[in-house]
């Protein structure tokens, strides 16, 4: 769908018998004219070299109107010459391109050959026909992994496939739409504006409004010849599977990908997908989702808001790839409708700077339940905690409920310990897939149908953002909104998870808790152009901290927050009385030498965790310097010197004054809810005290 400069455009006149062409290639046509089949002798290279064309009945048509292996496999046992014919080509057309290959090494000259091989390879995927062409364009978003001589010809497969007859295009949109071409469109381009492997894209303008429109008409034939490969590709997975070479179901992959492909070829299923995209992320900022016109579209043609601008991948627009990433994590995390087909070729800069998304053939649902799982385990890889990340897999899919735990843990910890150490913004989605393959293999891992597509969806994602920023990370660019996700989502599952990483064997990780609002603030400046650094930035970041503690969504996070500060203010409390007691005795006549202490362990625990949450509070800088310091010291001193230590290191009433100054910018309701603090912290206070001497009474 891009704009093409000097198109020439067939005008059509209000007046019909004045019709007006502006390029000596367009046939003048008007009314009902002659439809041209497939079979026509007026093919092109792409279709004839495919070695799919032939007559379908309208059974057969009727029968691949939605993918079905059992039906495309009785269809073909019935034409199996064309069967075998296909099979051959695909083993020719390999076998001698590897034989250049294999050649090209043996005559030491393989570096002189790279480029035109690679050229070859390209001209090869398209004579073989779509479902390659689908299957190179996945490989093509990822520089990282294609070297780049490849990977510029693989590129030009997204929409720079040859196009198909006009004259044929032109009789499917009058057929499909049943009016003559002059009564739907007042001006049409007379050559596709781009042509990819299941259809090509002309410019018009619609008769009734005056609107520039898209023209989206389907490849003939493509149907038949998604069918064929997918029924040679499904039985290829079979042999690999009864081989025992694959742990992963590879015919329910197939099955999958082909049942997403049938559906792309669906134009009607197309608006309706577009029209949801845009309902859900149309209102994103600096997004755009083109209009789709439905009374206009059919299963073969579809029309919709044209779109001008340039390929996100041709233009150096980080700020649009984080765009593009917050918006496709918005998908795959808020709603579970993704966009299964991000390849460069379907994300444009508009000329105003926006994120345009197109083609909304291929799209992916991810239940709720799997979109819990996925966050749990980036969440449980993020804070090394392996042996959960081992049950996240189970619950995924990727491992079978009877794999080893504690070896599949080890293997784990082993394989991501060294990515992990680099921080989470250094971590690289590609090189976790790729560190993982030996300990897939190894543990019988298993792909879900559902989950290549979600990989794939990251991977290209990944390829995009790499090929404008080598450095960029996805993972490490999106981690802030699973944080946020996780600390606000209202979810029992996720709820339990984080309940579970921030108490570990019953004691509170404050360590975790800090990473993730650390991170989840992220998500408030992410997409601005310059970060606040110095004081004011310390401000800011109590201020965010503050007002999502007390949101409603911040509601679980608080809970515990008010239970963790009321097991430090008790433990300060016993620790303040200890003290006092403490001098008392040494000054008293006749007292022992060896102070009273009441301190239990865990109220050492809970000091601790009480005077780091009070840094945190009143300036993050503070919070990692004075737990170095209490572990620094603590196991020399004695529990009450301990407890004076922290206490010393507690924030001064002067260190506190920014917390008081942001009270007031707080919004209402946040400050509303802040005022019931008190009364909750004394009502928890009361029965931690009444519980203990209850205890110390009768235990």
């Amino acid at each position: 769908m891009l704009l093409l400069p000097s198109l020439p455009i067939v005008t059509f006149p209000a007046n019909p018998s004045l019709l007006l062409v502006s390029s000596p290639s367009w046939p003048p046509r008007r009314g009902n004219s002659t439809v041209v089949t497939a079979a026509s002798r007026d093919v092109d290279s792409f279709t004839s070299k495919s070695g799919y064309l032939f007559s379908l009945s309208a059974d057969e048509a009727d029968s691949l109107s939605e993918y079905s292996f059992s039906r495309i496999d009785g269809m073909y046992k019935k034409k199996p010459l064309i069967l075998l014919r296909r099979l051959a080509q695909i083993g020719t057309t390999f076998g001698y391109w590897f034989g250049l290959r294999l050649a090209d090494e043996a005559l030491e000259r393989s570096e002189q050959m790279f480029k035109i091989r690679a050229a070859e390879l390209r001209k090869l995927l398209v004579e073989l026909g779509p479902a390659y062409v689908k299957i190179a364009q996945a490989v093509s978003s990822r520089p990282d992994l294609i070297p780049p001589s490849y990977l510029d010809e693989l590129s030009l497969l997204q929409d720079q496939i040859t196009p198909f007859s006009t004259e044929v295009a032109f009789s499917m949109i009058e057929d499909e739409l049943g009016l003559p071409l002059d009564e739907l469109f007042s001006e049409i381009s007379p050559q596709p504006v781009a042509a990819a492997s299941l259809g090509q894209v002309y410019q018009a303008r619609l008769r009734r409004t005056g609107e520039v429109v898209a023209v989206k008409v389907q490849r003939p034939g493509v149907r038949a010849a998604i069918a064929l490969d997918t029924l040679i590709l499904r039985y290829i997975a079979g042999l690999i599977k009864k081989a025992g070479r694959f742990n992963s179901d590879l015919q329910a992959v197939v099955d999958e990908w082909a049942t997403s492909l049938f559906k792309e070829m669906d134009y009607l299923k197309e608006a309706q997908n577009g029209i949801k995209f845009r309902k859900l992320y149309g209102s994103i900022k600096d997004v755009l989702v083109p209009k789709m016109y439905t009374e206009y579209s059919t299963r073969k043609v579809l029309v919709m808001e044209w779109v001008e601008g340039q390929k996100l991948a041709e233009v150096n627009d980080l700020y649009l790839v984080e765009v593009g990433v917050y918006c496709s994590f918005n998908q795959l995390l808020e709603y579970g409708f993704y966009h299964a087909d991000p390849h460069p070729g379907n994300f444009l800069r508009t000329y105003d700077g926006q994120l345009a998304y197109l083609d909304f053939g291929m799209m992916g649902d991810f239940r709720p339940e799997l979109r819990d799982g996925f966050m749990e385990a980036c969440l449980h890889l993020v804070n090394r905690d392996f042996k959960a990340l081992a049950k996240d897999f189970v619950t995924l899919g990727l491992l079978p409920p009877t794999a080893e735990k504690s070896a599949v843990t080890k293997a784990l910890t082993d394989v991501f310990q060294n990515a992990i150490s680099r921080g989470v913004r250094n971590i690289s989605f590609g090189d976790l897939i790729g560190d993982l393959g030996k300990t897939m293999y190894q543990f019988k891992f298993r792909i879900p149908p559902y989950f290549s597509l979600v990989i794939r969806s990251l991977a290209v994602l990944e390829g995009i953002a790499i090929g404008i920023s080598p450095n960029y990370k996805v993972l490490g660019s999106t981690y802030p909104w699973i944080a946020r996700k996780i600390l606000t989502d209202s979810s029992p599952q996720l709820k339990s998870s984080l309940q579970s990483l921030l108490y570990e064997e019953g004691v509170f990780r404050i360590d975790r808790l800090e990473s993730l609002l650390t991170e989840s603030l992220r998500t408030e400046t992410a997409l601005a152009q310059k970060p606040v650094v110095g004081t004011d930035s310390n401000k800011i970041a109590m201020k965010q901290i503050l007002a999502f503690t007390f949101t409603e969504q911040g509601s679980f996070v608080r809970e515990i927050l008010l239970g963790e500060f009321a097991k430090g203010l008790d433990a300060f409390g016993l620790a303040t009385l200890d003290s006092f007691t403490s001098v008392a005795s040494t000054t008293m006549p006749f007292s022992g030498s060896r102070p009273l202490n009441s301190l239990t362990e865990e109220d050492m625990s809970n000091l601790r965790t009480f005077s780091r949450l009070i840094s945190l509070f009143s300036g993050m800088q503070r919070a990692e310097t004075q737990v170095k310091a209490v572990s620094k010291y603590g196991e020399a001193l004695t529990p009450l010197d301990e407890a004076s230590l922290v206490m010393y290191q507690l924030p001064s009433a002067q260190e506190m004054l920014p917390i008081l100054s942001i009270l007031p910018e707080l919004p209402q309701e946040s400050q509303q809810r802040l005022l019931q603090l008190p009364g909750d912290l004394v009502g928890r206070l009361l029965s931690r005290a009444f519980a203990r001497t209850i205890r110390r009474m009768f235990l």
